[in-house]
Order: structure tokens, then C-alpha cells, then sequence
């Protein structure tokens, strides 16, 4: 998918999507040797984006898996169209073909409908593969995609194993609701992903904001860090504090005053609890404070500690 290191840190650069070089050469090992990236973390921590950037930088697609409690193996793998089986039932019918015939056309691959774990197998280039919080299914379903880490193949009953045209790059993230299996870890090059640092923040915001000064960048920042120190129940990630810093452009202000609390809340307090405790007399304004603290020590060279 990328020719060298550098040409990786280029093209992700250019998705405006910003990592450390260690990160940068994990995936640039991933990417050449074949190997999931098991990113386990925070919501909102960025692990998701990771892949669409990836996926940006190497002119290819994303096959997303969504997984959520009761997914099946049927929407990930797939399953037979039922419609278009029936239509063919009454076309040979007319066509006077045999019941064995008919039979095995009735499970051949042409009536399969593919889901994303078998599409990114028939790719005829390499697509990025995301199976998206993967800590919210059982283990029976997280056995599912061994064979497909494994062996880069699917057995479907039906009518056999399909082989990879193309291997994808996959990536798997957890937001660490339970502890994933050793199988899947063994098979997976791990990494903790956590929220950005306030300087590395401040970088994203600047490249999303590109009408704003540094001030206003480390402000944003600032806020950022000052908010997931504050035990939120849903701490905001790096894609919220960007819809916020674009909601004060579009209110024509470069500044957060605490008279902008009430308009501001729905971008930042994302539980009731968290909106409650956001509305007390003094905590919109503490947390301001805080901000507006730490965003003078990233004025500063090695000013926050992280």
C-alpha cells in the first residue's frame, strides 16, 4: 500500500490526520507484514479515524464491520439473497432446467450477497478492513474472524472457501468495554491509543481551523484537557472539539466566555449527568479557567507535562 516510511508520513500528513512517527511505523509494519492493528483505548481517541485516514492516504476504501451486541455472522460475512434465488426459481421453471441443476445454481456464489468481511476479500486491490469496537460482541463472534486474520480466507458451507484476491489492511478497535481474547491478540499488532496531547491537539485543531490563530488553537486545546480532567461520564474527543471550535467561528468569536455556556453545552456534555454538572454556578467557569491556565503553559516550550 505505500511504497516507503516517508511515503506513508506524507500521505497520512495529507489526509490532515497527525500521529507520532512511532505510530506512523507501526502501521508502515502492519501495512508490509500483513498484520491487524489492534487499537484499544478511550472513545474518541481517534482509533477509528486512523483507518479512514489510512485508507485516504492509500487511494483505497474502508469495508467497515460496526459491531454491536446481537451482531451476526450473516451481516458479516453474508448470506443468500433470497429474492433473487426465488426469481430464478420461476425463470427455470420456463427454462425446464433439472431440480440437481437448480439446485446447486441455488448455492453457488452468484446468489450470495457478500458483507464487508467477504467483500474486503474479493477486492481486487487492497482495501482497509475496520471491524469497529469489536469489544461489544461475544467471543463466539470474535472467533469468526480468526480464519480470516489467519489465512486471509472465509469458509462459507455453501459452496466452499473464498480466498483473498487482495489482502486488506485491518484494523480492529476497542473501546474496552470487556477484555478481547489471547487469539485475537496474538494475530494483532497492539496499540494503546489515548487522547492526543494538548500540543499535538492544538496541531489538529490548527489544521481544521486554518482562518484562527495560535492563541485560539492552544485555547481549544486547553479546554480539551481541562474537560477530560473533570471525570466527565463522556470526556469530548478530538472530532467534538473540532465541531466546537467551527461552532465559535460561526458565532464570530475566537474566545469561550462563560456566557456562551448554555449554546455551548450540547457540543461538549453528552449525558445529563455531565450536563447537570456543567450548569452548577461555578463549574463551566472553573473549567474555562483551567483551560485558559493550561493554554498559557502550551505557549510555553515543555509547558505541560504529559
Amino acid at each position: 500500500m505505500f511504497d516507503s516510511l516517508e511515503d506513508l508520513s506524507a500521505r497520512l500528513s495529507a489526509t490532515g490526520y497527525f500521529i507520532d512517527p512511532v505510530m506512523t511505523q507501526v502501521v508502515f509494519l502492519g501495512a508490509k507484514l500483513k498484520k491487524p492493528l489492534l487499537l484499544e483505548g478511550p472513545a474518541g481517541s481517534g482509533k477509528t479515524q486512523l483507518a479512514v485516514s489510512v485508507a485516504q492516504a492509500a487511494g483505497t476504501h474502508v469495508e467497515r464491520l460496526q459491531c454491536y451486541k446481537g451482531v451476526t455472522a450473516k451481516e458479516a460475512v453474508g448470506e443468500f439473497d433470497g429474492n433473487l434465488q426465488r426469481l430464478y426459481m420461476e425463470f427455470s421453471k420456463v427454462e425446464k432446467r433439472s431440480w440437481q441443476e437448480l439446485a446447486e445454481n441455488l448455492k453457488g456464489r452468484d446468489f450470495f450477497r457478500p458483507g464487508p468481511l467477504m467483500r474486503a476479500l474479493e477486492c481486487e486491490r487492497p482495501c482497509v478492513l475496520l471491524v469497529d469496537e469489536l469489544d461489544k460482541v461475544d467471543e463466539g463472534f470474535e472467533a469468526l474472524l480468526l480464519e480470516i486474520l489467519s489465512a486471509w480466507q472465509l469458509s462459507i458451507p455453501e459452496f466452499g472457501t473464498v480466498e483473498a484476491r487482495s489482502i486488506p489492511f485491518v484494523v480492529l478497535t476497542s473501546n474496552e468495554e470487556r477484555h478481547l481474547g489471547d487469539p485475537i491478540r496474538r494475530r494483532s499488532l497492539y496499540v494503546r491509543v489515548e487522547h492526543p496531547t494538548p500540543q499535538r491537539e492544538a496541531e489538529i485543531i490548527a489544521s481544521r481551523t486554518p482562518a484562527t490563530d495560535a492563541a485560539f488553537h492552544r485555547e481549544m486545546a486547553g479546554i480539551a484537557l481541562s474537560f477530560r480532567n473533570y471525570s466527565l461520564e463522556k470526556p469530548p474527543s478530538v472530532s467534538e472539539m473540532i465541531d466546537f471550535a467551527n461552532a465559535l467561528q460561526l458565532l464570530g468569536t475566537d474566545h469561550v466566555t462563560p456566557e456562551l455556556r448554555d449554546v455551548l453545552l450540547p457540543f461538549l456534555a453528552k449525558t445529563e449527568k455531565d450536563r447537570r454538572h456543567l450548569l452548577l454556578r461555578e463549574g463551566f467557569k472553573s473549567l474555562l479557567d483551567d483551560g485558559a491556565r493550561f493554554a498559557q503553559q502550551l505557549a510555553i516550550p515543555g509547558g505541560i507535562e504529559t
